[in-house]
């Protein structure tokens, strides 16, 4: 194991990110993780990495970082311009960096968060198994800043058959995400799962990855009694007393006592960490049950 890449230039937040914690939520530890988990995998399938391996997440770009050494290199996720000492390259593709050229992320046009991973893995010490950052719990590493080196662990033996993937650009204006029903829809006003339905709500600046906090039409509630803590999962639509919900991501509560009007679906929840503050989002049923009375 070997220092690889010092980071130049974080940008508004650059953490190290892999598939996360999952199963500690019994003893009150959330997955996290990355945020878009199709986009490291991809950047870690095309790098011949193991798909769990660490990557860097860069949120909306501006982000550079110098290699310590002969580096491959692939970037996935939100568009944005890359660079390899000024000259242009493209996402979604393997990349060379030798040792001593600068990598640069633009600022993104579409979509809000990168992958950058690195043949080997970002190499930072695990904390309970994952090496990903938790912004809410305070758990693994700390968000990248100018001067941080990021070890890479060895190069697996080998390489995959391709070394680029055609991808479909995010959405630039209106995002829709598939929901499923509840848990909670009883706790509302008959309307209100019709509202969340037809209506589109704006993603505000008040996101990160702990969740997206949206602005539209008021959900009403029929039961106003506080709701005992219960578990929370990534894509659940809880709605706080202001009545607008906010879209849980990969670094929520483990638990919480707002009432969760419905949850997106997994397959969507990758589509929804790519929103950036001003983009619409639509939420289409996916799957009805009887409602709890």
């Amino acid at each position: 194991m070997n220092d690889g890449l010092e980071v130049l230039e974080p940008g508004l937040l650059a953490t190290v990110q892999d598939l996360g914690r999952p199963g500690l939520a019994a003893i009150g530890v959330g997955v996290s993780g990355a945020a878009d988990r199709g986009a490291l995998r991809l950047a870690n399938r095309l790098a011949g990495n193991e798909e769990d391996a660490a990557a860097v997440e860069v949120t909306m770009g501006g982000f550079a970082a110098r290699a310590l050494r002969d580096l491959t290199v692939v970037i996935t996720g939100a568009t944005c311009p890359v660079s390899v000492d000024g000259r242009g390259a493209a996402t979604n593709t393997v990349l060379r960096v030798p040792s001593g050229s600068v990598l640069r992320l633009g600022m993104t046009t579409k979509g809000l968060r990168n992958y950058v991973a690195v043949r080997g893995g970002v190499a930072v010490e695990p904390v309970l198994g994952s090496r990903s950052t938790d912004v809410l719990a305070g758990l693994g590493p700390e968000p990248l800043r100018a001067g941080t080196v990021l070890p890479v662990g060895p190069p697996p033996g080998d390489w995959p058959p391709i070394g680029f993937a055609p991808v479909r650009e995010p959405p630039a204006d209106e995002l829709v995400l598939g929901v499923v029903a509840g848990p909670r829809d009883d706790w509302f006003a008959d309307e209100a799962l019709a509202t969340l339905l037809c209506s589109p709500y704006e993603v505000t600046a008040q996101s990160n990855r702990v969740g997206i906090r949206l602005d539209g039409p008021a959900l009403p509630r029929v039961r106003d009694e506080e709701l005992p803590s219960e578990g929370m999962v990534a894509g659940a639509l809880q709605v706080p007393p202001s009545s607008r919900p906010t879209l849980f991501l990969t670094d929520h509560p483990v638990t919480g006592g707002y009432p969760v009007i419905a949850v997106v679906v997994a397959a969507d929840v990758d589509k929804a960490a790519q929103a950036r503050p001003g983009m619409r989002l639509r939420f289409a049923l996916l799957k009805t049950r009887l409602r709890r009375r």
